[in-house]
């Protein structure tokens, strides 16, 4: 029987550097791009933590999205409902109300921090930050900070609940923005929870008459009100599909905080800048021992109690837009409406007549119709590749390091 050839040494070392080669190519495929700030120990690191996010990502991403959501559903119910106890107490100065959208950026450290400490992951803080990166995250907290003061001046004049309501205006405009900017797919699901919200938003705009009375001033503050709440609107349109862009080019949540903090610390700057011109900070003493109806005390803590509950508002908006889409993290925002809505009825009695009702039911309405698209979608893309990760965005998911960095 004849015995097959034997195979000498240059046809080893061949097989030898095939096989070298098919482990380089599946290397290569968990790599990320250069970076003059990365070493080779650094990168190291991070492939690491890709392989065991890789394993672990079904048992992380539900839990790190539920607790992103709740931040965003206590933050934004709660700032909103303390914004308008502000002014409902003779609070007066819209500096102050901004100021604190943004001063708490230090609690952003505990985000930030924790994880390395608990040793629940290799990378230290604020590492592998380029100077472009800082850049942009400089420039999008100016942009913040501006937001702030046109969302500060808009609450400070009409109810929570209107102000609540003219601001899922901003998701046309969102899904406009995202379309040019980050390239978002249009589906029935989107474009119906849309065109539904911004119908909500139109009923509340012919009911308005009923919530200022025939004044002059009042209707010029109304007016006030209304614009700058809609240019609050935009300028959110815009900031949501920005930083999709911008977290396409970091690896990890950690790092999504970190450019949060940098972005809230230059909103912080521009706040501070004008309220030291306007003279915003003896004035926050004065309001709070002469002006401020509940005393200093409540005054205070009201105060505190605003910067808290505004980072956890970014903090989960910041999350939602990295671990699913800018256009999944506008439409959540704004199906906190309702609750707004509720709260403002509850807490300070705003009027809640038929067509605010009607109003609130629709947007209830869209974001379901949003919710079950999504779903529709992912259960198909789950049956079809449920053995690889989707890059492509087209289910508006994406896992908790940037699969944009390893392609």
């Amino acid at each position: 029987m004849a015995t097959p050839p034997l195979k000498n040494n240059n046809d080893i070392i061949d097989d030898e550097s095939s096989i070298d080669d098919d482990q380089e190519e599946i290397t290569t495929q968990l790599d990320l791009p250069s970076s003059s700030t990365m070493d080779d120990n650094n990168i190291t690191i991070m492939q690491e933590e890709i392989m065991q996010t890789e394993r672990g990502n079904n048992k992380r991403y539900i839990p790190l999205l539920v607790i992103n959501y709740v931040c965003l559903f206590i933050g934004s119910v709660t700032s909103s409902l303390l914004s308008k106890y502000y002014f409902n107490h003779k609070g007066s100065s819209r500096w102050v109300s901004t100021w604190v959208q943004s001063s708490g950026f230090p609690l952003l450290l505990i985000p930030i921090t924790l994880p390395y400490f608990l040793n629940l992951t290799k990378r230290k803080p604020f590492t592998d930050f380029t100077t472009k990166m800082v850049a942009l995250s400089i420039s999008i907290g100016f942009m913040l900070g501006i937001n702030n003061l046109l969302f500060s001046w808009g609450n400070s004049f009409l109810p929570v609940s209107t102000s609540s309501l003219l601001l899922s205006s901003q998701l046309v405009f969102n899904l406009v923005l995202s379309i040019i900017i980050v390239k978002q797919k249009l589906t029935f699901s989107n474009v119906n929870c849309v065109v539904l919200l911004t119908l909500s938003s139109i009923l509340l705009g012919l009911d308005s008459s009923h919530e200022k009375n025939g004044t002059k001033m009042e209707k010029d503050k109304y007016f006030i009100g209304f614009f700058c709440t809609i240019g609050a609107g935009l300028l959110f349109a815009l900031y949501l599909p920005v930083m999709e862009l911008v977290y396409r080019r970091v690896y990890c949540y950690q790092m999504v905080m970190e450019m949060q903090l940098i972005m809230e610390v230059a909103a912080t700057l521009l706040a501070s800048i004008g309220m030291s011109i306007d003279g915003g900070f003896s004035h926050m003493k004065v309001e709070s021992e002469r002006v401020f109806e509940k005393g200093g005390r409540i005054y205070w803590l009201t105060v505190t109690a605003n910067m808290v509950t505004w980072q956890m508002c970014f903090m989960g908006m910041a999350g939602m837009i990295y671990m699913t889409s800018s256009l999944t993290g506008g439409i959540c925002t704004t199906a906190l409406v309702s609750m707004n809505v509720v709260g403002g009825v509850l807490v300070f009695r705003d009027s809640f007549n038929a067509v605010k009702a009607v109003s609130t039911a629709i947007c209830i309405w869209g974001f379901c119709s949003y919710l079950y698209g999504l779903y529709t979608k992912n259960s198909h893309h789950h049956n079809h590749s449920s053995s690889s990760i989707e890059k492509d965005k087209e289910n508006e998911m994406i896992p908790i390091i940037n699969p944009f960095l390893t392609r």
